[in-house]
């Protein structure tokens, strides 16, 4: 009588998928320790940090022999749309979305902050309206609200920090209140530095600050009348950084820290 044989099981499948990640890890390997130091450091930058590892030759961590193979997904947005890759247009969508969310939770700050996606970063307006003023009447001094606004803000800008970050000041075409010797020139520009402050003050790199400036009334927002109170705001410009960029400060008078 024929004897009937035991059934092994699976368990040779295991040892057999052991195998194939073993060889995929060593081939890995061996094809990394064959590569030039440029593309080994950035494997390296990418295992260290994913978003910073990402540079303007590439949309991954192997840098690409022609940098006009790089291509936005932002075509509704302004800018040089080769300038960026894939994740960093992800990065950005990803903040703005993030503020959204934010400020879906404030009916208030709605009304006082608008977003708006560029080819290369992100425009955060923040309005100093007269119902919910973000300064005291011509002063470079924060409302309750208006520190509010901007320590929030500098809670989601913290959490990316490869973004640089640009500060304008500016004001609409209409007269300050007893403030001859101190003009819209000087105001826009302490606003931009106060908001530097609180930003800095509230989480954000030092160093991500690049430009500080006061356009004054010079830069109404499109469509808008020269004296519309629309005019009167702090923008904050988030851009993908450049490792080539320096420290600039635009200013009437000096900029203090």
């Amino acid at each position: 009588m024929a004897k009937k044989h035991g059934h092994h099981g699976g368990s040779w499948k295991v040892a057999y998928a052991d195998f194939v990640t073993a060889m995929m890890a060593l081939f890995l390997c061996l094809w990394l320790t064959a590569q030039d130091t440029k593309i080994k450091d950035s494997v390296e930058r990418a295992f260290r940090n994913p978003f910073a590892a990402v540079t303007k030759e590439s949309v991954g961590i192997i840098p690409n022999e022609d940098k006009n193979k790089i291509a936005s997904t932002a075509s509704q947005s302004k800018g040089d749309f080769q300038s960026i890759s894939a994740v960093e247009m992800s990065m950005i969508k990803k903040i703005t979305e993030d503020l959204a969310k934010m400020l879906q939770q404030s009916e208030e700050a709605q009304h006082s902050v608008e977003l708006e996606m560029l080819g290369d970063g992100l425009r955060i307006n923040v309005f100093d309206r007269s119902q919910k003023p973000i300064f005291e009447p011509d002063s470079d001094v924060f409302t309750t609200y208006g520190g509010w606004v901007f320590s929030t803000l500098a809670w989601e800008i913290s959490r990316y920090s490869t973004f640089q970050i640009e500060l304008e000041g500016h004001t609409e075409a209409r007269p300050l209140s007893g403030r001859e010797a101190h003009g819209k020139w000087e105001l826009s520009t302490d606003r931009a530095n106060a908001a530097r402050r609180k930003l800095v003050g509230s989480g954000v790199n030092p160093g991500q600050v690049f430009k500080v400036a006061g356009f004054a009334d010079t830069q109404p927002m499109p469509n808008q009348p020269p004296a519309a109170e629309s005019n009167r705001r702090v923008t904050v410009t988030l851009k993908i950084s450049d490792p080539g960029s320096k420290l600039e400060t635009a200013a009437h008078h000096g900029v203090g820290s």
